[in-house]
């Protein structure tokens, strides 16, 4: 059974006033920004948070560019 709202004369501006009121305070300049909001505000699920661990655990580190090589540096 579908279930179905509707909106009175005085509630329907009400409910469009702070629809586009929620818009608008969520603009972004980019979508990277964006992204970077999203990850803030969107908790990571302990399981998922688990399993990156291990993953990541058992990763070697990068090897130096190769111009730092190339150039005998080694620090950053």
């Amino acid at each position: 059974m579908k279930r179905q709202t509707k909106f009175t004369a005085e509630s329907q501006p009400e409910h469009m006033a702070a629809e586009q009121q929620s818009q608008a305070a969520h603009e972004f300049a980019s979508a990277e920004e964006m992204l970077r909001h999203d990850a803030i505000h969107t908790p990571v699920p302990p399981g998922i948070e688990q399993r990156l661990q291990k993953s990541v655990a058992d990763l070697s580190p990068p090897k130096p560019a190769w111009w730092r090589r190339f150039l005998g540096g080694t620090h950053s």
